[in-house]
């Protein structure tokens, strides 16, 4: 289940809309009382879940938007927490690498979406053109797309944007599986990487089920940095995030703070975290608590109460077309874009060594829980698997970027 409430969230700043343009506010304002909701269903055996959540104005179906102000970070937002160097610059420029977003289903506005949200935000444009910056095709590379679904259309503005957001001068490949089922979700990460992505991001998962090894193999692709959500009902293990080909990625709150940072984080208590029951521990993974893979291994902002912001004209209700959204949907596309920052994908093996290699290059997030992990349990020394502390934990991994140093 997962444990979000609605209430007064954290402070965050607010963007307002004028003339197209974004512009800072004086100093950050609280989120007004909300609710959040999940924009897929749940799991079924053999399906995916996306890990999406939209926040509420009502606790229901309206999302928390006005016409005059803009709730959510802003790619400028996520640059100064993280410290990228944030979007400059006029024209879109292509830095070589191609960002891929696999997710289920159509979502017919994505390149209009997608403009939005960068115009709104100071970003270059990018043209939705066959090998030009936005790139949509099907489960077999094909143009047709697959059947619309609302909630998966939702889940592809925010990976998109993300990408955006993160990596301005990356490529965009939007691969559509026909459903939500393991089956054509894997078939949609082979194309991407048959397309030639160098990161791939997955923000969907289900809980572990026998046979999840048979799914395993299209996220299995050595030089290609595989992200994958770690999910969003707290302690407990998601597939694919259990494989140990991928980067799985925890989530955390970010806060505004009076640091040398400048900002603060703590574990949110919705990430997916824990020690698999099925798949094997790789040698870079040194964590005594759990004999097998240990999710998750990096994670950045999750939490639908410091959430981003996110342009969607497909699923929204009532014309108002921005949204706040949180879950560890928003965490996988921002790691993957990491990585088309950092443009080492290639080098290595595997993706998820990069962090291992350099933890110290990373924000450690040192609070916070996503759950009990120790109950009935006489020996408490796999608390780290739900409980964040210094070093190593379950539910935001190494820890979060801090530039790209750690990828």
């Amino acid at each position: 289940m997962n444990r979000l409430f609605p209430g007064f969230a954290a402070l965050f700043a607010i963007f307002a809309f004028a003339g197209g343009s974004a512009t800072a506010a004086h100093g950050p304002k609280p989120l007004p009382a909300h609710g959040q909701r999940n924009v897929c269903t749940a799991a079924v055996p053999g399906l995916a879940h996306c890990d999406a959540h939209v926040v509420t104005a009502d606790g229901g179906a309206a999302p928390l938007a006005t016409p005059s102000y803009q709730y959510g970070y802003s790619p400028q937002d996520l640059a100064s927490a993280y410290k990228w160097s944030g979007p400059t610059g006029s024209s879109w420029n292509w830095n070589g690498q191609t960002v891929a977003i696999v997710d289920a289903y159509d979502n017919p506005n994505a390149a209009s979406d997608l403009a939005t949200y960068r115009s709104q935000f100071g970003l270059p444009p990018c043209p939705a053109a066959v090998n030009g910056c936005f790139d949509k095709r099907n489960q077999r590379g094909g143009t047709a797309p697959p059947a619309g679904d609302t909630g998966w259309g939702q889940e592809i503005d925010l990976d998109i944007e993300m990408v955006s957001a993160v990596c301005p001068n990356c490529k965009i490949l939007l691969v559509e599986a026909d459903s939500n089922s393991f089956a054509d979700l894997g078939a949609a990460v082979n194309e991407a990487y048959a397309l030639g992505a160098n990161a791939i991001s997955n923000s969907y998962g289900a809980g572990e089920f026998f046979g999840e090894t048979s799914y395993a193999g299209p996220y299995d692709q050595p030089g290609v940095a595989i992200t994958v959500s770690s999910g969003d009902g707290g302690y407990g293990v998601e597939v694919p995030a259990a494989y140990n080909t991928v980067v799985a990625v925890g989530g955390t709150s970010l806060t505004s703070a009076v640091n040398s940072r400048g900002w603060s984080e703590s574990a949110w208590n919705g990430a997916g975290s824990g020690c698999s029951a099925q798949i094997s521990k790789r040698s870079w993974q040194t964590d005594t608590g759990c004999g097998r893979r240990t999710v998750a291994d990096v994670s950045a902002v999750a939490d639908p109460n410091t959430g981003v912001a996110v342009y969607d004209s497909y699923g929204s209700t009532g014309g108002a077309n921005w949204y706040v959204f949180g879950g560890t949907s928003v965490a996988a596309p921002i790691i993957a874009s990491v990585y088309g920052l950092a443009k080492n994908a290639n080098t290595i093996d595997y993706a998820a060594r990069l962090p291992y290699a350099s933890p110290g290059k990373l924000f450690d997030v040192a609070s916070g829980s996503n759950g009990n992990c120790s109950r009935g349990k006489r020996n408490t020394s796999s608390k780290y698997l739900c409980t964040a502390g210094p070093g190593y934990d379950g539910p935001t991994g190494l820890g979060t970027p801090n530039g790209i140093g750690g990828f």
